[in-house]
């Protein structure tokens, strides 16, 4: 019952923004059942699904495969909620289902759900392709529900399954495999944040062009409401446009056509779209297009960063290979993130739409392998560097501390003896002793002292024999004005 609630209230959302889209446009082409079978299509297109576009000039239908990642977000949310609440108990003595049980069970009825709006879908305006949908939603709701019955169970670590070996099951408890992925998983944030930068200021540079490209589309607010929840469900994949731009193999466009910063052919015939209109302009590159190669230098300082581990007993070999580790996380990451946000447009020209995967994770793994190795390696050589030698000292100067001369140790036991009263006597001032001659240390002698943390020196001139002699500490005062009470004794 749980994954089917979470597949429902996905559908019900997206439901209900095409209808109230439906209501509100002047010209609808089809009556309410054709906006709830488009509903169905657009929740399996949130789980990577490709929909069939028969509406075509050509007469053949066009497939549409590029997935809004924003609305990625839906299922997966709403069904890792639904599996963790399955696999919480609400009171002490309930009884708490294995994981496993949980998991299957919310797959299950998640599934049956898909199944059913696949099939509802085939009578809409955009079916869905039924091959495509058969491995795309259960590739998006296994993830979420494993992810669900993990954190309702605490989030452990282990144990791990038994059918794995020992040797591979004490390797993942090691503390590197962690860093790594922390490491490569901040890689990966800091190239889509420099995705978004780039975007981001490539819109802001052709504001004029984005603005008639928004308002050329449709004259009614209803359609521009549409085509503005349409391209902030895109921003996810401009992100990672923009880093894959950033790492050289940039981003396909149709008809043997690619924008990276060494060039760009020029764009096809492409649909108008506010993001498409802040593509770079067509030519050989620019040093403004080349600079964004800095995108993937601070990557792969991230990756060295968060690669070193705070402990001063790990070697650098230890080191570099978890930065070595964080750049293939890294180079992962960013390879599923390009395989999910592209896909085609159409047929022809169209068929492919982004950044090709294999050549995205390459890049990104070359970047931060070769920054964050030497990067981590240094990091860790100036954190636990060793303490600074010895300083030397002149005949001439006398030794000052800098401590016990500026009365910070009487100020501090005159306020304790004032806090206690008479309990702490009164400071006797020390006598004075004779003046020390600090003889200077020969090369031969300093040698062994210098290899050592502190240094030793050699002090002439102190009279031993002239010692002061000692001073008695001053009584404490008897405490008077004590009442002293009689025992009693307890009754019988």
């Amino acid at each position: 019952m749980g994954g089917a609630v979470a597949a429902g209230l996905g559908l019900g959302f997206l439901a209900v923004l095409v209808i109230v889209l439906w209501i509100s446009s002047p010209y609808p082409d089809s009556g309410p059942g054709g906006a709830l079978h488009l509903a169905a299509g657009l929740w399996l297109l949130a789980h990577g699904t490709e929909l069939l576009r028969y509406e075509t000039l050509s007469g053949v239908p066009a497939p549409v495969g590029v997935t809004p990642l924003l609305l990625v977000a839906l299922p997966v949310l709403l069904l890792r909620r639904a599996a963790r609440l399955g696999g919480a108990s609400d009171e002490e003595d309930e009884e708490v289902l294995p994981a496993t049980a949980v998991f299957s069970a919310v797959l299950c009825g998640y599934l049956a759900v898909g199944a059913l709006a696949t099939v509802y879908a085939a009578g809409g305006p955009m079916p869905a392709d039924p091959i495509s949908a058969a491995w795309h939603v259960p590739l998006v709701a296994v993830p979420a529900a494993a992810g669900g019955v993990w954190g309702a169970k605490g989030r452990p670590l282990g144990p791990l399954p038994n059918w794995l070996s020992g040797g591979l099951r004490r390797g993942f408890v090691r503390p590197r495999y962690a860093l790594a992925l922390r490491a490569g998983a901040g890689g990966a944030l800091v190239l889509l944040g420099g995705g978004a930068l780039l975007v981001g200021a490539s819109l802001a540079w052709h504001g004029a062009q984005v603005q008639a490209s928004f308002l050329s589309l449709t004259g009614v607010w209803s359609g521009r409401f549409a085509v503005l929840l349409l391209a902030i469900a895109l921003i996810p994949n401009a992100m990672v446009w923009g880093a894959a731009y950033a790492l050289g193999p940039g981003f396909a466009l149709g008809g043997e056509v690619t924008a990276t910063p060494l060039g760009f052919a020029g764009a096809p015939a492409l649909p108008r779209f506010p993001l498409l209109e802040a593509l770079p302009a067509a030519g050989p590159g620019t040093p403004l297009t080349w600079a964004a190669a800095g995108v993937p230098v601070v990557a792969g300082l991230a990756v060295g960063w968060f690669a070193v581990r705070r402990a001063r007993e790990v070697s650098y070999g230890e080191t570099a290979l978890t930065a070595a580790l964080g750049a293939l996380v890294c180079g992962l990451v960013t390879a599923g993130l390009a395989a999910a946000s592209a896909g085609p447009l159409g047929s022809r020209r169209l068929a492919e739409f982004g950044p090709v995967w294999w050549a995205t994770g390459a890049a990104a793994c070359a970047w931060t392998l070769a920054l964050a190795v030497p990067v981590a390696v240094g990091v860790h050589a100036w954190r636990y560097r060793p303490a600074e030698g010895p300083v030397a000292v002149d005949a001439d100067t006398p030794v000052d501390d800098g401590w016990h001369d500026s009365g910070v140790r009487e100020i501090r036991w005159e306020a304790m003896r004032r806090a206690s009263g008479a309990l702490v006597p009164e400071m006797v001032a020390e006598p004075v002793a004779p003046p020390v001659v600090v003889a200077p240390v020969p090369a031969a002698a300093a040698a062994p002292a210098v290899r050592a943390r502190r240094a030793l020196t050699v002090v002439s001139g102190l009279d031993l024999g002239a010692a002061a002699p000692p001073v008695a500490p001053p009584v404490a005062p008897p405490v008077v004005g004590v009442r002293v009470f009689p025992r009693r004794k307890p009754p019988a």
